[in-house]
Order: C-alpha cells, then sequence, then structure tokens
C-alpha cells in the first residue's frame, strides 16, 4: 500500500471517530436536554392535576367507596392524556371514568412498585401506533396509595424528528468523510509530488548513470524540502566520490601502464645482454681451444656487465620507489620524535656535493634552521631533500643548484627551499608533477627517472604534516618550498 494511500485512510479514519464522537455527543445532548424538558412538563402538568383531585369517601351496601372528583374544565384543550387506574384490592371509583382519551392505558409491574413506594414513574409505551411518554402519579389517601393518575403526552413527533437528526447526522458525516477522503487524496498526491520526483531522479540515475542530475524542488523549506536538499547533497557526494573513483581507476590502469613500462625497459637490457654474453662465452671457448686472441671478447663481456649491474640497480630504486608508494596506499604510519633539523640539512648537504652532476651545488644561507626542532622521521625525511636535490640536477644541465632554510611569518613553520636555474616548467604542469609516472618532459627518455620521486615526496610530507610550494617559470629554473610544523626552539 502506497504512503499515499496510507496517508489518506489515515485521515478518513480519525475524521470519521472524530465526526462519530461529536454526532453521538450531539445527538445524546440534545436528546437529554429535550426530553428532560418534555419530561419535566409532563411531570408538573400531572402535579397540577394531582393538586386538583377531590376524594368523595362514602359506604354503601357493599362497602366503603371512594370517589375521585376531578374538575376538567380546565383541561379540555390541554395537549395531554389523563387516566386512573385503580389499585387492587381498592373500591375506586373515577369521575370522570376516562378523560380526553379513549385509549386505555396499562399499568406496570414498575409502576405499581414505584406507586407503592410513593415515587412518581416515567415510562414510554405504544398504542394503536402512537409513542407515548406517560408519567405514573400515585394517589394517595391517609398516607397510602389508592390509585394511580396516569397522564400521557404523545411524542411521536419529537422521536421523529430525532430519528431525521440522527439520519442527517449519519449522512453528512458519509458525505463529509467522503469528501475529506477525496481532498486528502489530492493533497497528499501534491505534498508527495516531490517523492515522485525523487524516486524518477533516482530511476533516470540508475538508468543512464548520470550523477549529475538533481532533483528540482520550489517549495518551502518543510520535511520534504529539507530531505531534497538532504538528497540533492548526497548526490553531489556522490559524483564527487564517483569522479574520484573514476580518476583513481585511472590513475591505477596508468599506474600498472607505466610500471610495466618502466620494468620493461631494463628487463630488456638484461635479456639482450645475457644473450651476448652467452655468444661471447660460446666464442671464449671456441678461440681458447684453437689459441685465438680473445681479449676483444673479454672486453665486451665486461661492458655487458657493467650494463646488466646498472639496470638490475635501476629496478632495484623502481621496486624501492613501488614500495614506499605501496606502503602509502596502505595506510602506513612513519615513526616520528622530535629531532633538531638543521644537523638533518647540514648532513644532507655534505651528501647532495658527492652526487654525480653537472649544476654546481651550493649550501645557502641555513641560520633559520638554529635551534628548530620538529616531529620527524630522519630516515624519510633525507630521502624527502634527496629526492628534491637529485630532480634539481636532473633537470639542470648547467647553472647552479642550492638549499636554503627560511620562516614563516608567525614562525610556526619552517621551510627549506631547494632551487635550481634548470629548464623550469609550464604553470600548467604544476599540478601534477605529484602524480605518480608524471614527467614533465615530453620525451620522457630525455631525462633518467621513474616518475615516482616526487610522488613520495609528497606522501613524505603529508606524513609530517607539512606541505608544498612550487615556483617555476620555463627556461629559468624552479623552486620547492618544504613547510614544516615547528615543535619547539632550543632558545624556548
Amino acid at each position: 500500500m502506497s504512503i499515499r494511500m496510507r496517508l489518506t485512510l489515515w485521515y478518513s479514519g480519525v475524521l470519521l471517530l472524530t465526526l462519530m464522537i461529536l454526532g453521538v455527543g450531539l445527538y445524546s445532548s440534545l436528546h437529554y436536554v429535550y426530553f428532560g424538558d418534555v419530561r419535566r412538563g409532563v411531570q408538573a402538568q400531572a402535579e397540577d392535576i394531582y393538586s386538583r383531585i377531590k376524594p368523595d369517601i362514602y359506604v354503601s351496601r357493599k362497602g366503603l367507596y371512594i370517589n375521585l372528583q376531578l374538575d376538567e374544565s380546565d383541561l379540555r384543550n390541554n395537549n395531554i392524556l389523563l387516566q386512573f387506574n385503580d389499585l387492587e384490592s381498592k373500591n375506586v371509583t373515577r369521575n370522570p371514568p376516562l378523560i380526553k382519551t379513549d385509549i386505555q392505558f396499562q399499568v406496570s409491574n414498575a409502576a405499581i412498585q414505584a406507586a407503592q413506594e410513593r415515587k412518581g414513574y416515567f415510562e414510554q409505551a405504544r398504542y394503536r401506533g402512537v409513542d407515548i411518554l406517560i408519567y405514573n402519579h400515585p394517589v394517595l389517601l391517609d398516607g397510602g396509595p389508592i390509585a394511580i393518575l396516569q397522564v400521557g403526552h404523545v411524542v411521536a413527533n419529537d422521536l421523529q424528528l430525532f430519528r431525521t437528526l440522527k439520519y442527517t447526522l449519519i449522512s453528512l458525516g458519509i458525505v463529509t468523510v467522503a469528501l475529506a477522503a477525496t481532498i486528502g487524496w489530492f493533497l497528499s498526491r501534491k505534498a508527495l509530488k516531490p517523492i515522485d520526483n525523487v524516486i524518477a531522479a533516482f530511476d533516470q540515475i540508475q538508468i543512464g548513470e548520470d550523477l549529475s542530475k538533481r532533483i528540482a524542488y520550489d517549495g518551502p523549506q518543510d520535511e520534504i524540502g529539507r530531505l531534497t536538499d538532504t538528497i540533492n547533497g548526497m548526490l553531489g557526494r556522490l559524483q564527487v566520490a564517483y569522479t574520484e573513483l573514476e580518476e583513481a581507476y585511472r590513475a591505477q590502469r596508468r599506474f600498472v601502464s607505466d610500471a610495466s613500462h618502466e620494468l620493461r625497459t631494463p628487463l630488456t637490457t638484461i635479456r639482450g645482454n645475457v644473450d651476448l654474453l652467452e655468444k661471447m662465452w660460446g666464442q671464449l671457448e671456441q678461440d681458447t681451444t684453437s689459441g685465438s686472441n680473445s681479449n676483444g671478447n673479454m672486453d665486451l663481456s665486461l661492458e655487458a656487465m657493467r650494463d646488466i649491474s646498472d639496470e638490475a640497480a635501476r629496478m632495484s630504486r623502481l621496486v624501492n620507489s613501488l614500495l614506499s608508494l605501496a606502503r602509502a596506499d596502505a595506510g602506513y604510519v612513519l615513526e616520528k620524535h622530535i629531532l633538531e633539523l638543521q644537523p638533518l640539512v647540514e648532513e644532507v648537504s655534505r651528501k647532495a656535493n658527492l652526487f654525480p652532476k653537472k649544476a654546481q651545488w651550493r649550501a645557502g644561507d641555513l641560520s633559520a634552521l638554529e635551534g628548530i626542532r620538529i616531529m620527524g622521521n630522519p630516515d624519510y625525511l633525507q630521502q624527502l631533500l634527496f629526492i628534491f636535490i637529485e630532480n634539481a640536477f636532473k633537470y639542470t644541465p648547467e647553472g647552479v643548484v642550492w638549499v636554503d632554510a627560511l620562516e614563516s611569518e608567525d614562525g610556526s613553520q619552517i621551510g627549506l627551499r631547494i632551487s635550481d636555474t634548470g629548464i623550469g616548467m609550464d604553470k600548467d604542469e604544476v599540478p601534477h608533477i605529484f602524480e605518480r609516472f608524471y614527467r614533465a618532459d615530453v620525451s620522457r627518455g630525455r631525462t633518467q627517472g621513474t616518475g615516482l620521486g616526487l610522488s613520495i615526496a609528497k606522501w613524505i610530507i603529508d606524513e609530517h604534516e607539512g606541505s608544498i610550494e612550487v615556483t617555476t617559470r620555463k627556461g629559468e629554473g624552479t623552486s620547492f618550498i618544504i613547510w614544516l610544523p615547528v615543535v619547539s626552539r632550543e632558545q624556548d
């Protein structure tokens, strides 16, 4: 059952129950008040008539008789039915015997019991198809009841009026509930239309896989409005997550492709040199057997061995880089402790002077590092600096590469700047240089490398809660500033 149907049924049911309570209450109240007035009027008439009765007691041969005298002259125009009834074992005569009606009322046992208790009693009876309300008033003589005065009032029209009222209330209730159900169905349809829009939007997304679609809603910010905004926000987050997932999937495929390419090149070189060594060693055995000179083959063998060693070292560096990135992807957390930054940078600067390079190496002003302590891992921090220094040497065929230090304005961070006067980069390349296997040089073979160094550097910086700032210009050089948070200073 739909929500719309349930809402309509609940609304109609509550309305029906409310109307029933109101209708029964109204009908009962009116019935009680109206017939209460009728009963009081009939009782008042009975009391008035009773006050006019004049009992006449006389003795005859057959015993003691009581004659009830009543002047009915002023009762002929009253809309009442009047009758006397003797009680058993009493000799009572009536004068007149029957007043204003030819209907003979029956005296019930309940009325006789009430008379014996000297109380009046109301009862309703039906005579000749007419509903009559009868008040039985006991006639007392010397403190005891001798007869019953019955005063009747025709209530057929009154009962018909209340039957009409009852049917009118029932009919109005049915019409009202039916009309309310129709209006409620329409209003619930209008109120739940945004939910239909939500379902339609999700259906379109499911069919077309278009997460850019949003639910159109221009109504008030009620529950439906807030639900629509929440769903639109969720769709926005899903779109971002789906886009990031697609980007990650493409990056993964590119990563596998580039890793395969990088590993295939040294493997091809190694296999080629191994084949060459096999041929050389076979020729060497033949020359040894025939006594020929084999110095030329020995030189080629040594050159092949050096190539194998170089390519094996290259593969080892690539595998180590891939291992570092795999740790980063697996959420590996570096072990860090408080350390002084200046000795570490000076040691890196000393070792950088021993790197194979074409550009000059200079250690700039490192005085900003005096007394600076940070929370870090010394091994990975050295690897971080070596990555940027080696990268600067790689793209600086001539000129200068240097390192210096600077402090942020508020003193909360310390910056390590590695600069060069190399080939530089275009500004549109800067957002991509930390991607895996990305190479700013188009040819890829123009400079050696795997394209993984800066990705590893970015992971190390993130693990140290730092940041990286890049400044570059094509043909003029590049500057990297590594910002690290300061924990304390020695003078503090």
